[in-house]
């Protein structure tokens, strides 16, 4: 990153508490807490490439030469519509709300109908999307290492979890650097097959559009585009770990609106523009090998084979080799450590708040990878779309429930507080209408994923997820008065928390404060929305230090709102 967008250094850490190492390690990025403005001093451009540069993943590759191998090229086209449609419009609430208030996913879930301890639900959800991805994208590697070097899978496994590790220890300052170097290299490998067949093999896309699947019966059918719906729609919580990138956008105003509105429409929910063309490709290229190449089914839903075979016909076989493992290597390396970064920043979270204890974010880094790599040795890529699909339903029950949330509670009913709410003390412990919308919209889909609703429905359970996430939460919204989003309200406006200080937590455009508070409990400087007043004492404490109160000394009382 260059000079004029590096972020300053943290200020001196004081004597007191705040001098222990967990506390150095949340201030490196702001784990756990609200992105405050003076960290936030890059540019919306490089934010925008930053959180883009996450989806250099080559799973799309093989989820798109899956579905399309199962359900034939017309069916997996529509689902890819289907999937991108659906994320494009749930993720757009979720990405606005993330860059317009420095808030991660799991902060504005806590404030979106789930409750301070209800959001831990979702975490665990999205730590599971991440050590599934992460697994994902590891056995991608290790075929190109096995392939490129005589790896042994195993060892490939072990290879490709074990480099992530120092490369996600120090945040976002890396994170950044790391994804505006390699993205520029990881488009040019991607791009050059796929312009290649094009243009000397056009009647491939003749061939793309006629296949039918391994079968061969793979005629347009509703059921299967809903199936291949559901393979893609796994991704959904895709959009959790954009917002890790999203949440250091730099404030809104007048002179940066536009550049500012692109950056996140494009990197929040546009990435799914992106993932849905790589979907695509890795179809287009899956169609290419099994029409071409000697027992091409064999590999053709494996990236590193699909680059391979193409590279093959524009080059000598050692130079194709090396191109195609350097492409998977520098893919896996992209994704994974953010993987492995937000997959440790939520697990961090929801022990700390179910614990009142935080450990250290990298003891979490280490138990991701560690759970990512025996997915790995048990070859979780022979049996994906099966996973994928189960999964699918959980994702799409979180993400959707929280859009839903945003968009008709917050601002069509105005029972949800529009700026959101994550700090202990100012919700309620679990909030029914986000927390029960998304265990029945998951649950009741689960059943009809496994067949429990009966056959006819079966194929549907991604509408059944989506359907049920986005009705209920207005419907208990509604039915509960929306008396569970505050525990604590300001008596001049119900849909306002009362924390206790007097001072704006936003300044003339509405972006969130800049203004410094000293928390009396670790002695550290932090900007307005991070802080509250404290129950015992004329002072302030900081979300961290509320987090970890084990005997809620200094957590305000309820102060319930009366609707």
């Amino acid at each position: 990153m260059t000079s004029d967008t590096a972020p300053p250094a943290e200020p001196a850490l004081q004597a007191g508490p705040a001098s222990d190492a967990g506390t150095k390690e949340t201030l490196e990025d702001f784990t756990l807490r609200f992105a405050p403005r003076h960290y936030r001093r890059w540019t919306t451009g490089v934010v925008a490439i930053s959180a883009l540069g996450g989806i250099a993943y080559l799973a799309d590759f093989a989820i798109g030469a899956n579905i399309g191998i199962a359900y034939g090229t017309t069916n997996a086209l529509w689902g890819i519509a289907v999937f991108a449609v659906v994320i494009f419009l749930t993720g757009f609430p979720l990405a606005y709300y993330a860059a317009r208030y420095n808030l991660d996913l799991d902060l504005i879930t806590r404030g979106s109908g789930f409750g301070y301890y209800g959001s831990v639900v979702s975490n665990v959800i999205f730590a599971t999307f991440t050590f599934i991805f992460f697994a994902l994208e590891g056995s991608i590697m290790a075929q190109g290492l096995n392939l490129g070097l005589g790896v042994p899978l195993w060892a490939g496994y072990a290879v490709s979890t074990l480099i992530i590790f120092p490369l996600v220890i120090y945040g976002m300052k890396v994170l950044s650097t790391l994804q505006l170097w390699t993205t520029p290299l990881w488009l040019i490998l991607m791009v050059i097959p796929f312009v290649y067949l094009l243009v000397s093999h056009p009647e491939s896309i003749s061939t793309f559009f006629a296949y039918g699947g391994e079968d061969g019966q793979g005629s347009t059918n509703l059921g299967s585009i809903m199936l291949a719906a559901g393979v893609c729609l796994s991704l959904i919580a895709q959009i959790a770990e954009q917002i890790d990138y999203l949440r250091f956008m730099p404030p809104r105003t007048p002179e940066n609106s536009r550049r500012w509105w692109r950056a996140v429409v494009l990197a929040g929910p546009g990435w799914v523009i992106f993932g849905a063309i790589k979907q695509v490709i890795g179809l287009f290229l899956a169609v290419y090998i099994i029409a071409n190449i000697a027992d091409g089914a064999t590999v053709a839903n494996q990236p590193v084979h699909q680059f391979l075979e193409i590279y093959r016909d524009l080059m000598p076989g050692w130079l194709a080799l090396t191109l195609a493992v350097a492409l998977v290597v520098i893919s896996q390396v992209k994704i994974n450590v953010t993987n492995a970064y937000s997959g440790s920043l939520a697990w961090t979270n929801s022990f700390t708040r179910i614990t009142k204890h935080y450990p250290g974010r990298l003891v979490f880094l280490a138990f991701n990878l560690a759970v990512a790599l025996v997915l790995m040795e048990a070859d979780m890529f022979s049996f994906l779309n099966t996973i994928l699909g189960f999964y699918a339903n959980c994702g799409m029950a979180w993400i959707v429930t929280v859009a839903s949330d945003i968009t008709f509670n917050k601002y069509l009913l105005k029972l949800s507080p529009v700026a959101p709410e994550f700090r202990r003390g100012m919700l309620y412990p679990v909030n029914p209408v986000g927390f029960g919308s998304m265990v029945v919209a998951a649950g009741v889909s689960i059943l009809a994923f496994f067949g429990g609703l009966g056959d006819a429905v079966q194929p549907y359970s991604p509408l059944v997820a989506i359907g049920l996430a986005l009705v209920l939460p207005p419907i208990l919204a509604l039915a509960t008065r929306g008396r569970y989003y505050l525990r604590r309200v300001d008596p001049a406006d119900p849909l306002r928390s009362d924390d206790g200080i007097a001072e704006p937590m936003t300044d003339e455009y509405g972006n969130p404060s800049a203004v410094l508070m000293t928390c009396h409990v670790c002695r550290q400087d932090y900007e307005r929305p991070d802080m509250a007043a404290c129950q015992t004492h004329d002072a302030y404490v900081c979300s961290l230090c509320l987090s970890t109160d084990r005997v809620a000394d200094h957590v305000l009382p309820p102060q319930p709102a009366v609707r």
